[in-house]
């Protein structure tokens, strides 16, 4: 009788929910807080109906700023609810355009902005052709809040499908976002060259998928994290900064067939220092190992703690690149090991791996803790490259956790 009754009491409160109008149940949210309130999303199809409304407006382009600025104005995060947290802005470019382009905003939660700007199948798509440039420029001080402003602030930042004829809009955008901590900036077709400028609260950056992307400019003495997918450009950070967290997925290879290893030079300094590392098997080949060969002694990284690399394991030289690298890491306590057939290699001089490998003042990994092996897909290749890896430890430290690729342990 008792789950029966328990049915029956959970059917009631529903009911009750059900019936009562939308204003009450969002005044209801007000009180939550932000893990809970997102949460009742997950009550039912009413609940989630509350969530996902969205606001309409049309418009020019030139109309964008505006739509969104009223658009943040009137949502209140302490009650978010009361106003939708979808924008769906459609707007024309020029008379002649026979079909709208769109932009969706969505507020999430944590002080999230995400702007799409994808286009539907049925758009004319030449003008995603079209290469264009993308200046980024964050406000230096902050002006005083007046009494009508926006509670909502917004921290991080999603541009997604940013295009020629959007860009300008965009970069006027993010000149007004004085609190921004975080900026993401994915699939952009056409975006060739990119400066961002935040001397004050920029402290993470994701660049992800923007494939024509040549050249990056960094002025953003705060950052922390970065994280970059895609192919290799001329990465200029006129102001330095050290970064803890650098994430520098380069498999596709670099953007130019010219490419120095002095072009990364600049880059290699911000990332010394780093706690956390992705790092490709031909970056270090290419671009690392030239730059700190005659004082591999002295260029350490010190304060790695974990690392992921990502290599194509198609000859000896693959663990002997691994091997070197891991020499320069004495803190290292967590390594990643992730084979992709399909990564771009440098075939340059590769007899210098084993010289370099004897060369190099060997530093013992007194703190690894755990190998994780991923994207093998022969068993024994994946033991050798194991054992060779375990051989790397200090004596007196112990056996680290290793994990293969199909999940299970090897002792």
């Amino acid at each position: 009788m008792i789950p029966s009754m328990e049915v029956t009491t959970t059917t009631s409160i529903e009911g009750m929910f059900s019936t009562l109008p939308d204003e009450i149940l969002g005044s209801i949210v007000s009180f939550l807080p932000k893990e809970s309130a997102l949460e009742t999303s997950l009550i039912s199809k009413r609940w989630r109906q509350l969530w996902n409304q969205v606001l309409l407006a049309h418009g020019s382009l030139h109309d964008i700023t505006a739509v969104l600025a009223k658009f943040l104005a009137n949502f209140e995060e302490h009650d978010p609810l009361k106003h939708p947290r979808k924008l769906h802005f459609q707007y024309v470019h020029h008379q002649e355009q026979e079909e709208d382009s769109v932009m969706l905003a969505t507020i999430a939660t944590n002080s999230k902005l995400l702007l799409d700007f994808s286009v539907s199948d049925d758009i004319n798509h030449k003008e995603l052709e079209a290469r264009y440039d993308l200046q980024l420029i964050m406000p230096q001080k902050h002006v005083p809040s007046s009494p009508s402003s926006s509670t909502f602030l917004v921290k991080t930042l999603h541009l997604k499908s940013v295009r020629d004829l959007t860009s300008v809009v965009v970069s006027s955008i993010v000149s007004n976002l004085e609190h921004l901590e975080n900026l993401v900036i994915s699939e952009c077709s056409g975006l060739k060259s990119l400066l961002i400028e935040s001397e004050s609260k920029l402290h993470k950056l994701s660049i992800l998928d923007c494939l024509h992307l040549k050249y990056l400019h960094l002025r953003t003495s705060k950052l922390k994290s970065f994280r970059y997918r895609g192919l290799l450009p001329r990465i200029w950070p006129e102001s330095h900064f050290n970064l803890t967290h650098a994430k520098l997925d380069f498999r596709l290879g670099p953007i130019s067939s010219d490419f120095r290893s002095e072009d990364f030079d600049e880059s290699l300094l911000t990332i010394k220092n780093s706690k956390v590392l992705t790092l490709c098997q031909w970056t270090f080949e290419a671009l690392i190992w030239p730059s700190i060969s005659p004082s591999s002694c002295n260029f350490i990284f010190y304060k790695l703690k974990e690392l992921c690399w990502i290599g194509s394991h198609k000859d000896e030289n693959s663990i002997n690149a691994l091997v070197s690298f891991l020499k320069l890491c004495p803190a290292l306590e967590q390594l990643s090991f992730k084979i992709d057939p399909k990564s771009y290699s440098y075939w340059g001089s590769r007899t210098k791996f084993s010289c370099f490998k004897q060369a190099t003042k060997y530093k013992e990994l007194q703190h690894l803790k755990l190998i994780r092996l991923m994207g093998f897909t022969n068993r024994v290749e994946e033991i050798s490259v194991a054992k060779t890896l375990v051989g790397l430890v200090a004596m007196s430290g112990k056996v680290p956790k290793i994990e293969a690729s199909d999940g299970t342990h090897i002792e």
